[in-house]
């Protein structure tokens, strides 16, 4: 009898030892490192199996949970443009990313078309008209005074589009012309600093609008970002980029200044893990070749 009370007091005193070992800090698993690079995965598998993201969707503060809304400023090919075969009614090389980026974060993705001053101003984020912009906006010192940047996706430059018979070979040969540009845009900067003096400068809000212009006669040129223009260059060979200027822009996808945190950092992550694993790549083939 005192042999087994005595074999028993033992096997106690095992057990809490074991439990005590595994409550203390030495006896937790080490967490799998941040930097480890993700597995590689085709493009299709990326966009159908979510990573696991720092923050829960339900810590993203969204505007309508379970949604991830972006703003952007539509039409501007081939970075957002209609599509009615996609579920949001857009697609484009903006579109495609940030749709990658929430289906990764396990969210719906809504697209409101938004105009792009408001968008480069801030207003339209410090709003909650959505949860961020994806618009094709060029980083600059002057928009971070009221907006939050994810890290950079794409490198543009501007440049002058012209009737191909126009005449006009570069932004000099502008003199005395009307140019299109769209409001708040880098693409005005450029033209304010260096167009010549009588140069006329007609703000557009969107690139839609400032085409259809230039098809009409009201403009003999566009100044915008290179990519657009060249789309334009692409689809009618009637027009034609004859210059491009390096203005070393950057594109990023904006936020409420400091409103948002926890998304800025999940949307950033994602970005990071899109390259990683080629899907970024794969978007940027198809739209840029």
């Amino acid at each position: 009898m005192l042999l087994k009370k005595t074999a028993l007091v033992a096997g106690f005193a095992a057990l809490a030892l074991t439990a005590l070992t595994a409550c203390s800090g030495t006896g937790t698993p080490a967490a799998p490192s941040s930097s480890a690079p993700a597995p590689s995965t085709s493009a299709s598998e990326s966009s159908t199996a979510p990573s696991e993201s720092s923050a829960p969707a339900a810590d993203l503060e969204l505007v309508t949970p379970g949604t991830l809304t972006i703003c952007s400023d539509v039409p501007y090919k081939p970075f957002e443009y209609e599509d009615a075969s996609s579920p949001s009614g857009y697609t484009g090389f903006d579109i495609e990313v940030v749709d990658a980026i929430a289906q990764k974060l396990g969210l719906t993705l809504k697209v409101v078309v938004t105009n792009f001053d408001a968008l480069q101003s801030g207003t339209a984020l410090a709003a909650d008209s959505c949860d961020m912009a994806a618009s094709a906006m060029t980083i600059t010192d002057e928009r971070k005074k009221n907006l939050d940047f994810a890290e950079p996706y794409y490198d543009s430059l501007q440049s002058l589009l012209v009737k191909a018979d126009s005449g006009i070979t570069d932004l000099a040969s502008t003199a005395g012309k009307r140019i299109g540009v769209q409001k708040g845009s880098t693409g005005k900067h450029y033209a304010t600093e260096n167009a010549p003096s009588d140069t006329t400068l007609v703000d557009f809000p969107d690139d839609g609008k400032m085409f259809i212009a230039l098809k009409a006669g009201q403009v003999q040129g566009l100044l915008q970002d290179h990519p657009v223009n060249h789309q334009h260059e692409v689809d009618d060979p009637t027009y034609k980029v004859v210059e491009t200027y390096n203005t070393n822009e950057q594109y990023g996808f904006a936020f409420a200044k400091g409103k948002r945190p926890a998304l800025l950092a999940a949307v950033g992550e994602q970005l990071a893990a899109l390259r990683a694993d080629g899907s970024y790549d794969t978007l940027y083939k198809k739209y840029f070749g």
